[in-house]
C-alpha cells in the first residue's frame, strides 16, 4: 500500500479556502491567476564574525532549529580592509523554503512565534516592495519555541521574505492575510480596501 503523500494543514487551507476567497474577491477569471506564495527567504548578519568564526556556526545551527531545513552561510562579496574583511569570508547565514517545509515555517511563524512577540499588535503592511513580496524583521530568535534561551550565548535577529507571484502588493497582501498574517490595522487599510473595490468594478 501506498504511503499517503503528508501535506502541511496551511498548504491545504490554501487550496480549499484561499482560493476560492480570493477568486471571489478579486474576480479571477482562472485559478492559474491566484497568487501564491513561491518561497520563504531567512537571512541573517552575523555581527562580530570575523573575529570570531564560531559564532558562523552558533547561527547556522540556531537557523537550521527554526528554519528546519539545513542552513548555510552567506559569504562577502568583497574586500574591506577598515574592518579586517575578505572577499568571500563567511558574514552571516540563510536559508530558503519551498513546498511543505514553506508552508509548515509560515504556519508557526503565524500561530506560535508572532503571537510571542512582547506587546504584539500586528505586522506593518509596509513592508511591501512594490512587487509583491513582503519583508519583514526580527529582532530576536528566542520568539521561536526551537531556540532554548538558556542555551544561547547572544540574541540576534534576522529578516523573513515572503515571495509571492502576486503582481500587485495589494494581490499580495489578500494572500498573505488569508493566510494567516496578522497585519496590524491602519489607515492604509481603509485605502486598500477601496482600491480593491476598484479592481473588481475593473474586472467585473
Amino acid at each position: 500500500m501506498e504511503k499517503e503523500k503528508y501535506i502541511p494543514r496551511l498548504q491545504t487551507t490554501y487550496h480549499k479556502e484561499v482560493i476560492p476567497a480570493l477568486m471571489k474577491q478579486f474576480g479571477y477569471k482562472n485559478v492559474m491567476q491566484v497568487p501564491r506564495l513561491s518561497k520563504i527567504a531567512l537571512n541573517q548578519g552575523v555581527s562580530g564574525a570575523v573575529n570570531d568564526k564560531k559564532l558562523i556556526d552558533t547561527a547556522i545551527e540556531e537557523m537550521t532549529r527554526i528554519s528546519g531545513q539545513k542552513a548555510v552561510s552567506t559569504l562577502s562579496k568583497k574586500d574591506i580592509s577598515n574592518f579586517k574583511l575578505r572577499k568571500h569570508m563567511p558574514i552571516g547565514t540563510r536559508v530558503t523554503l519551498r513546498g511543505v517545509k514553506m508552508y509548515e515555517f509560515l504556519d508557526r511563524l503565524v500561530s506560535v512565534v508572532l503571537p510571542r512577540v512582547r506587546d504584539f499588535r500586528g505586522v506593518s503592511d509596509k513592508s511591501f516592495d512594490g512587487r509583491g513580496n513582503y519583508s519583514m524583521g526580527i529582532t530576536e530568535q528566542i520568539i521561536f519555541p526551537e531556540i532554548d534561551i538558556d542555551k544561547i550565548s547572544r540574541v540576534s535577529g534576522m529578516d523573513i521574505t515572503l515571495v509571492t507571484t502576486a503582481k500587485t502588493d495589494l494581490e499580495a497582501q489578500a494572500l498573505l492575510k488569508q493566510l494567516g498574517m496578522p497585519f496590524r490595522e491602519t489607515k492604509k487599510e481603509t485605502e486598500l480596501a477601496q482600491e480593491e473595490i476598484k479592481v473588481r468594478q475593473v474586472n467585473q
